[in-house]
């Protein structure tokens, strides 16, 4: 990931900041706007790549830049200490980073995605139905989505959370724990998924369908969104623009998304082959969802207080 010098940065901040005239340059203009964006390898890649966010911000005086990251949790850590105004992230970093009191704004959120995250055996398991998976070895990545996940499949089917037997694994280590046959299933999403079907020939056993909704979510500061709604508005619809683009030209988004992630192609076709397409404006049903999650988290320990995530909303969303 691309590192940011955070104390060298405000040095620097703070020197121009000295030396400026309030307000007016030396030629006695308004000084532009700046977006900074914090990307992981996705969809916000392509709009990168195809320049089209730059030349519509441009007649507002709005310059881009980009800095890309891993993972949602630091791109929303970055948020938290000022050096981005902008980024993309799952269901729950958002949560954790609001429970910590980050100034989050949900700006966006896509359609659900529940065929992206799933519960996987190995093909020759005897595990066949939810409910076999009772005081088996369960494999996740704690705090996030796919926890989520699996404790409404359980729910579901009727089944205490007590009997879960999780393991804590990051996908890489959950992945070789899946290999060497020492956990049961797997709770995990795209491309991941996508890839132990692939290449490991994993049997799925139980999609989110019908059990969570799975959305994706783009974020800014309370502060930056409240201030430039213009370039929010004109972020959103990019964005949805390359999902819209995506829907219709599946294989050449595959093609691209298989450069940025650098995994084979059949694996990114199946993961895009069942992704739903479209992004919209943030809504209070869509907080609903998230406010489910956080109330869950809560209940379970993994966030110290409860939170109220409309705290995380914009003023006039419907």
């Amino acid at each position: 990931m691309t590192e940011i010098a955070l104390p060298r940065r405000r040095l620097l901040q703070g020197a121009a900041a000295a030396i400026a005239l309030p307000a007016i340059t030396a030629f006695g203009q308004t000084p532009g706007r700046q977006l900074r964006i914090g990307n992981q390898k996705g969809y916000l890649s392509v709009l990168k790549g195809r320049g089209t966010l730059e030349k519509r911000l441009a007649p507002l005086g709005v310059s881009v830049k980009w800095t890309e990251f891993t993972a949602g949790p630091v791109q929303l850590e970055a948020l938290n200490v000022g050096s981005i105004d902008f980024g993309d992230v799952g269901e729950a970093p958002p949560i954790f980073a609001q429970a910590a009191g980050a100034p989050l704004a949900y700006v966006a959120a896509t359609v659900p995605r529940p065929q992206a995250e799933a519960v996987i055996v190995p093909k020759a398991s005897t595990i066949q139905s939810v409910k076999d998976l009772k005081g088996k070895k369960i494999a996740l990545n704690k705090g996030s989505n796919v926890h989520y996940f699996i404790v409404k499949l359980f729910e579901k089917h009727g089944l205490p959370y007590s009997d879960l037997n999780l393991v804590y694994l990051p996908p890489a280590d959950a992945r070789a724990a899946f290999e060497k046959g020492s956990i049961d299933a797997w709770v995990i999403w795209d491309p991941f998924l996508a890839a132990a079907q692939t290449s490991l020939d994993a049997r799925l056993l139980a999609d989110a369908t019908g059990v969570v909704g799975n959305r994706a979510y783009y974020f800014s500061s309370l502060d930056y969104a409240g201030k430039n709604t213009d370039v929010t508005k004109i972020l959103v619809e990019e964005i949805n623009a390359i999902d819209q683009w995506g829907a219709a030209n599946k294989g050449e988004l595959a093609t691209e998304l298989a450069a940025l992630w650098g995994i084979p192609k059949p694996v990114v076709d199946v993961s895009i082959g069942r992704s739903n397409f479209g992004t919209g404006p943030i809504t209070k049903a869509i907080l609903g969802e998230q406010q489910r999650i956080a109330d869950t988290f809560f209940e379970l320990k993994l966030i110290p207080k409860k939170i109220n995530v409309l705290e995380a909303a914009l003023a006039g969303i419907a």
